[in-house]
């Protein structure tokens, strides 16, 4: 864990892949208790609100609440869709369109954990929507910068594998094995600080190995 940024309202930090964000399993580290201990060995009050998650093989900028007022806030935020967050990704397809606009309707089986596409018209679907372009491409990969804009179960994983594009180690969604997490990274976070009112935007390098032939990334 690596803190970028923090106030009296809230803390930024990169997730790194393998961590969870939450978890109820006891003895397993997660973002939540990470943040709660750092504060505390600060001589702080721990108390820490989770406001977006990340999926725990996913690394990236996140930001936590250190008040009920904050996480509020940012909620409201991530409702009304003026949250912003951009994901790189790789995947192995060379024949991708550059750039695209994706709507689906998802359904995720609880049984399973994973999502799956379906009708429009399906009563338990949620619309799942996002945009990406291309800013890189090497050997049979594509670097894919995504601009998310609905926040559904594995969302930008079901999307594109459902294009026959599963991202690099999402083995399971058809993804190729590479032995690492998945190369999936939220690079780029942006909102209204819920207490200055002033517009934000924190960022980080991916640190996966997979992203180090990037030449957009890595100059």
């Amino acid at each position: 864990m690596e803190i970028i940024y923090e106030d009296a309202s809230i803390v930024v930090c990169y997730k790194p892949a393998g961590l969870a964000t939450q978890t109820k399993k006891i003895g397993e580290k997660d973002m939540e208790s990470e943040l709660s201990n750092y504060l505390k060995d600060k001589g702080e009050s721990p108390e820490i609100h989770v406001v977006h998650r990340l999926d725990q093989p996913v690394e990236g900028v996140m930001v936590f609440a250190k008040t009920k007022e904050a996480a509020t806030n940012l909620t409201k935020q991530l409702t009304d869709h003026t949250f912003k967050k951009h994901y790189y990704a790789i995947i192995t397809r060379e024949s991708f369109p550059e750039e695209g606009h994706l709507v689906d309707y998802l359904v995720k089986d609880n049984r399973t954990n994973l999502s799956k596409v379906v009708k429009e018209t399906d009563p338990r679907a949620k619309k799942a929507e996002l945009k990406y372009h291309t800013v890189d491409a090497w050997d049979d990969r594509k670097l894919l910068d995504i601009e998310l804009f609905t926040g559904r179960h594995h969302q930008i994983r079901i999307q594109l594998a459902s294009r026959t594009a599963p991202i690099l180690g999402d083995v399971k969604y058809g993804g190729v094995s590479t032995g690492r997490n998945l190369a999936l990274c939220s690079w780029v976070i942006s909102f209204t600080h819920p207490t200055t009112g002033e517009a934000v935007t924190f960022n980080c390098t991916p640190k996966g190995e997979d992203f180090k032939d990037s030449k957009v990334i890595f100059k």
